[in-house]
């Protein structure tokens, strides 16, 4: 069974950076779609960005413009998410994700197995 790590949040300045780190274990992630989602209170988990299991062309939420990467590193069974000039409304707990669906899904239904999450918290 895949089990996730999540890991690498934390407080960090508007304009600053920061990288997300997404741990595998149970199972080799190289053959998984990944995908990272985050939630505020009251919100419905909302999509990020994912990348495929080849390694593909990612796909990002409209809000991104820009400012994140995601990337994987199968050799280390790990993928990461690296946020560059986040903002304040950027805050929120951020989650891997995991699918063995074949095509990007932003439908978190698609996804099967997820990380326990790591709060990011941007300050202005």
């Amino acid at each position: 069974q895949l089990q996730l790590v999540d890991s690498g949040g934390g407080l960090v300045q508007a304009g600053g950076s920061l990288r997300l780190s997404c741990e595998a274990s149970g199972a080799a992630l190289r053959v998984y779609s990944v995908g990272w989602f985050r939630q505020t209170p009251g919100k419905e988990r909302e999509f990020v960005a994912a990348i495929t299991f080849s390694g593909g062309e990612p796909l990002y939420g409209a809000f991104v413009e820009g400012r994140f990467t995601i990337s994987r590193d199968n050799a280390k069974n790990s993928a990461y998410l690296k946020m560059n000039s986040p903002k304040p409304e950027d805050t929120a707990v951020y989650y891997c994700a995991a699918t063995s669906v074949v095509f990007i899904s932003t439908d978190r239904g698609d996804w099967h197995y997820w990380g326990q999450g790591t709060q990011v918290t941007v300050s202005s």
